[in-house]
């Protein structure tokens, strides 16, 4: 959460009022202190700022004496849970000194979810003043979560930066194939700029699809980016495993050995006639196999969940499971098997249907 420095609250409390600032001289209205919370967490001017409600200052910004106990501190945190004001709030309550006066600091987080409203309201910061949303104001609110929301893989990733990208793996192979050879001699810009005018920065930040395609370590970061792959000599769960292997690194890292591993276990008949061998049909069609496969790893999700892409081979079948459900609807010969966090794909031997 970003807070402000002393300083910079101690120069809130002395400005006049803006759609940053409410200062109030006890916490006895709790409706109002409700209504403000709600206001900034909508950040209807688009500040981009916490707002802040300064309990225990007059308006005039001067000191209002008021006692700062845990007692109160307590009443304003609970402000949080109480359910009145929804989507919860992102917001912080704790005792600071300003100019010599105590206060407690209600600092409030923009919303990423807005419109946000109190007691099924929406309430909006205009400069000093709090008031109902006009319907308009909903509209732009609303218009403003959906041009926010952005794909897992485009947001930018919690506490990653470009010393974990792998520079030299996206200088000598992605950029090349990603960008005409001379518009980055021609515009000399940096890694970084490079890196962003692509989408793979955001906020200075590498999202999480750059990790997962170029990061030195994406499994340090994303522990279930990876495939889990059982060769099992029976048709339970239970019964003894052949072989395993866990499939990690890069996506294209993890992609190539999936590649491998699905050729090595496919196994083609042949029959012998005289002098003359015949190719008999693969007992998996491989191409198949390949698609749905590639499919998991690249359309999996991985919000709320820390399992793998699990490829699982039977002695009858091979099942595929993709965290995540699909996305429309199922047709063909394949069994598909849904719940609310995964998604499998049976396949039977001798099998001709498409992925």
């Amino acid at each position: 959460m970003a807070a402000y420095s002393d300083a910079e609250l101690q120069q809130l409390m002395v400005e006049l009022e803006s759609d940053l600032v409410e200062r109030k001289e006890s916490a006895a209205d709790g409706r109002r202190i409700r209504r403000n919370i709600c206001g900034f967490a909508n950040d209807l001017p688009g500040n981009g700022r916490p707002g802040v409600v300064l309990v225990g200052v007059r308006d005039d910004g001067t000191c209002a004496s008021l006692t700062i106990d845990d007692a109160l501190l307590v009443r304003l945190s609970n402000i949080h849970g109480e359910g009145d004001i929804l989507p919860l709030p992102s917001m912080t309550v704790q005792k600071g000194r300003l100019n010599g006066c105590d206060v407690a600091v209600v600092t409030v987080e923009p919303s990423a979810n807005p419109p946000v409203r109190y007691r099924g309201r929406v309430w909006v910061r205009v400069g000093p003043s709090v008031r109902e949303g006009s319907v308009e104001d909903e509209r732009l609110l609303s218009e403003r979560r959906r041009a926010a929301d952005l794909s897992f893989d485009s947001r930018p990733a919690v506490g990653i930066g470009l010393e974990d990208l792998d520079m030299e793996f996206l200088r000598d192979h992605y950029l090349p194939a990603a960008v005409a050879a001379e518009i980055p001699a021609g515009n000399r810009r940096t890694i970084e700029q490079q890196l962003r005018s692509l989408r793979l920065v955001q906020t200075d930040r590498p999202t999480w699809g750059a990790l997962l395609a170029f990061g030195r370590d994406p499994q340090g970061r994303l522990p279930s980016a990876y495939v889990q792959f059982l060769r099992i000599d029976g048709i339970e769960i239970a019964d003894p495993i052949r072989n395993q292997k866990q499939l990690t690194g890069r996506l294209d890292d993890v992609v190539r050995r999936l590649d491998d591993l699905l050729d090595l276990n496919v196994s083609v008949r042949t029959e012998v006639v005289g002098t003359r061998r015949e190719r008999q049909q693969p007992d998996y069609p491989v191409d198949a196999l390949r698609q749905l496969a590639y499919n998991a790893v690249m359309h999996r999700s991985y919000e709320g969940t820390n399992a793998p892409v699990r490829v699982y081979w039977y002695t009858d079948r091979v099942e595929i499971a993709s965290p995540g459900g699909l996305y429309g609807r199922w047709t063909g010969g394949l069994r598909c098997l849904r719940s609310s966090k995964t998604t499998s794909i049976v396949l039977p031997p001798s099998s001709t249907s498409a992925a």
